[in-house]
C-alpha cells in the first residue's frame, strides 16, 4: 500500500478543500461532524469484532448459546457503513467508473463529474427521506426484530437515516461548492 493510499484511508493526507466562501463554514463544520462520526464508526467495527469473537468464544468453549451477538454486530457495521460514507465522499474515496472517464476530454469529464454528483444527491436525498419514513414507522408502531433479544428496529434505522442524511448533505455541499466555485471563476 502506497503512503498516497494510507493517506486517503486514514484521511491525514487530504489536500484541504478549496470552498467558495459561501460555504467555507457550512464545509468546515461537515467536515467536524464527519471526523467525529468516522472515530465513532470505527470504534464500531472494533466492538463488532469483539462482539463476534466473544460469540464465538462462549458458542464453541464454554457450549452455551448466543442469540444476540450477531444481531449487535449487524446493528454495528451497518451504523458505521452508513454513518462513515459521508466521510468516505467528501475525500472522493467512493467507487467511480474510471473506465467511461480516462476515455472523455478534461471539459467533458468535469461534466461528467458534476451530472454524477447531482445524480447521487437525487438518489441519496430520496433514499434518505425513505429511511427516516421507516424510522418513524418502527418508532411509532413499537417494532423490534424476529429474535429472542427483540431490539427495537428504530435504532438500526436511525442511524441509517442520520448517515444518509449525512451523505445527502456532503454531495450537496460538494454540488453547490462547484456551482459557485464556476461562477467565482467565470
Amino acid at each position: 500500500m502506497s503512503a498516497a493510499e494510507r493517506d486517503l484511508i486514514l484521511g491525514t493526507g487530504a489536500a484541504p478543500v478549496e470552498r467558495a466562501p459561501a460555504l467555507r463554514l457550512v464545509g468546515a463544520l461537515l467536515d467536524a461532524v464527519n471526523r467525529l462520526v468516522m472515530v465513532c464508526s470505527a470504534i464500531a467495527v472494533v466492538v463488532a469484532g469483539a462482539v463476534l469473537t466473544h460469540e464465538a468464544v462462549v458458542r464453541y468453549v464454554f457450549h452455551h448459546p448466543a442469540d444476540w451477538q450477531d444481531e449487535l454486530a449487524v446493528f454495528l457495521l451497518v451504523g458505521a457503513t452508513f454513518m462513515s460514507a459521508a466521510w468516505v465522499q467528501q475525500r472522493r474515496g467512493h467507487v467511480s467508473i474510471d473506465a467511461v472517464a480516462e476515455l472523455l476530454p478534461a471539459g467533458v469529464e468535469k461534466v461528467r463529474r458534476f451530472l454524477a454528483d447531482v445524480a447521487s444527491l437525487a438518489f441519496c436525498a430520496f433514499f434518505s427521506w425513505k429511511a427516516w419514513a421507516l424510522f418513524h414507522e418502527a418508532w411509532v408502531d413499537g417494532m423490534v426484530t424476529h429474535s429472542t433479544w427483540a431490539p427495537p428496529l428504530w435504532i438500526p434505522y436511525s442511524v441509517m437515516a442520520a448517515g444518509m442524511t449525512l451523505l445527502s448533505l456532503q454531495l450537496l455541499l460538494q454540488v453547490l461548492d462547484r456551482l459557485l466555485s464556476s461562477r467565482e471563476g467565470a
